[in-house]
């Protein structure tokens, strides 16, 4: 590993490798324009109070003004939080982040009557309604999804009280930001030369795939002890986040806040027991796997800081970003050429912050937009960072598909299947570049990396959502998440899924401190899912060609139209049943065949 530069700050990175959020709002004065608004639109929809059931003209009027603010408030929160994200220490839009949430918040609060009026309305008269105005179509989606809930739903007081706390009910969340993005800082690691290299959550994978073993240890153990020495304050932030699940899930009445989020999207909870169920049977290949590693590592113990060092590190190369942008496109060629131009729009017109500055959030992320998508990189030129343009563009190209062909209020996707097309675009990327190669060593090191996917994604986004999980049912036995009690489930859990060959230190125990899905309610499973739904996917486009590509793309133009299990089912894969998990899996096993023939003689 080369040694890391410092670090620039944000002024330094040229325009073309940053976002162009002026394709929002060409200013900061007219975001807050456009933000003092909402108080006279809050207005206008509190006045719908009482009144939804009133006639089929007044819903209709209603959701038309609500389908509007939807885009409103839509293009306010992008443009402050895209700014926000690129420099968390910038005072200006931490403070415009706050005053959009509190708008957002009093936004919600004011129209809190609109669930309950709309369960009150009876089937006749619902019925009626859509006879009378046909422009209420559009919104029969919306309506069927709304009632299905109609159990869970309070009186409209109520829901206005639960949503005044809103605002409060993220804290955790924005508070683990603070702390985790900005706040925190690491000493340097230190390679086996004696160099520094400034360390940070950005870098630390990096550091991570380094060859130079001190390097790795010297920033697993500065990272880990820099958690460590908060870990108190962590585990406090992780409490008030389950706490605040079971408040909520409690008030609803619902079995259990697993139950309460994962009704929100229409997936059974029998989805997420199925995909642990599946995986612990099949943790004999990732044990394999823990042992093929060390193997060809030839260490006497392998440590957490050796899993993502490539194998084959004399095969790794530095990727500039103009040509991983090229590979990628290359590879989607099997998704048509409608698909690739929207990609290359994309890859032209800014929709991308490429690189690592000083105070950017960490990680990568895709945020779907009116206008255009925006994605977040922190692109460091290894295979890994050019894995995550595919992933990223991959969902960019599923909001810019939903947005195109549904209506605003039908264009959301929900985050069951948020997954399934960024993971789908990064198999076509494997099998390309295993398509490309004939030497040994080359096609070793991509399945490896390969196998390093199925790691991470399925295995390793399992134990996190076990994870979750128990520590879910821990809150709801009235236990409280010390620092203690979610190291020492977190350190049990590194074991059962990495197996007797992986050395479970204390440093590991401390992981959750530093994973941020936790704070995002039951998402983290549907990494996993969504893998294993990308990796059928892939294999129908590869196998069938255009029939698969037409049923691919109108998966991706759905949105919310259609519940999210429909929508993969005819796309070809059935997520109800565990047969995706348990050929993904068989999948992994066979490559891990091909890699223990490959390096034999390596």
């Amino acid at each position: 590993m080369e040694k890391i530069k410092k670090i620039p700050e944000r002024s330094e990175i040229p325009v073309e490798d940053t976002w162009a959020t002026e394709d929002l709002f060409p200013s900061d004065e007219a975001w807050e324009a456009e933000l003092a608004t909402l108080s006279a639109d809050k207005e206008k929809a509190a006045a719908f109070a009482g009144k939804l059931g009133s006639s089929a003209r007044t819903l209709y009027a209603y959701l038309q003004q609500m389908e509007q603010l939807s885009e409103k408030t839509g293009l306010l929160a992008n443009y402050c939080m895209r700014k926000s994200d690129v420099d968390t220490r910038n005072a200006k839009y931490q403070g415009m982040v706050g005053q959009f949430m509190s708008a957002s918040v009093a936004l919600r609060a004011a129209c809190a009557f609109e669930t309950p009026e709309i369960m009150a309305i009876s089937e006749e008269t619902l019925q009626s309604f859509y006879a009378q105005e046909p422009g209420l179509e559009r919104y029969r989606r919306y309506l069927t999804d709304q009632r299905r809930r109609k159990a869970y739903i309070l009186s409209p007081t109520e829901e206005k009280l639960l949503a005044s706390a809103g605002e409060m009910a993220n804290a955790p969340d924005t508070i683990y930001g603070a702390f985790a993005d900005a706040d925190i800082t690491f000493p340097d690691a230190i390679d086996a030369q004696g160099n520094k290299h400034p360390l940070s959550q950005g870098t630390f994978v990096a550091c991570e795939e380094s060859p130079d073993r001190v390097l790795r240890k010297s920033a697993y153990d500065n990272l880990y002890h820099g958690f460590a020495g908060y870990r108190n304050t962590a585990a406090a932030l992780l409490n008030a986040e389950n706490k605040q699940r079971k408040f909520f899930s409690d008030a609803r009445k619902y079995p259990s806040p697993l139950e309460a989020a994962l009704d929100r999207t229409n997936v059974p909870t029998s989805v997420y027991q199925n995909l642990i169920d599946t995986v612990h049977a099949n943790l004999d290949k990732m044990h394999r796997y823990v042992r093929l590693r060390k193997k060809l590592l030839g260490v006497d113990e392998l440590h957490f800081y050796d899993v993502y060092t490539p194998l084959l590190p004399d095969v790794d190369k530095k990727i500039p970003f103009d040509q991983a942008k090229q590979t990628v496109y290359d590879a989607l060629a099997p998704l048509g050429e409608d698909y690739r131009k929207i990609l290359k729009e994309g890859f032209d017109n800014r929709w991308i912050d490429v690189y690592q500055n000083v105070g950017k959030r960490s990680g990568a992320y895709s945020a779907g937009a009116a206008v255009h998508p925006y994605v977040l990189l922190n692109y460091s030129g290894t295979l890994d960072s050019q894995f995550t343009l595919a992933h990223e563009m991959g969902h960019a190209l599923h909001s810019y598909h939903s947005h195109k062909h549904q209506n605003p209020i039908d264009a959301g996707y929900v985050i069951f299947v948020a997954e399934v097309a960024s993971t789908c675009n990064e198999a076509l990327l494997m099998e390309y570049l295993l398509g490309k190669t004939t030497d040994k060593k080359e096609r070793a090191y991509l399945i490896n990396h390969f196998l390093d996917q199925f790691k991470g994604t399925l295995y390793r986004q399992t134990m996190f959502a076990e994870f979750e999980l128990n520590i879910g049912r821990m809150t709801a036995e009235g236990k409280t998440l010390t620092a203690d009690v979610l190291s020492a489930e977190y350190k049990r859990l590194n074991a059962l899924y990495y197996g007797p060959d992986m050395v479970v230190d204390d440093e590991i125990a401390m992981e959750w401190a530093r994973i941020p899905h936790f704070y995002y309610n039951y998402y983290v499973f549907q990494y996993a899912t969504g893998y294993s739904a990308a990796i059928a996917l892939s294999r129908r486009i590869l196998r069938e060609g255009e029939t698969a590509v037409k049923d691919y793309i109108g998966f991706l133009s759905g949105g919310c139209s259609k519940s999210p299990i429909d929508l993969l089912k005819g796309a070809g894969v059935d997520m109800t049943s565990p047969e995706p998990v348990n050929q993904a899996l068989q999948l992994f096993g066979q490559l891990l065949d091909e890699m223990e023939a490959l390096t034999e003689d390596l």
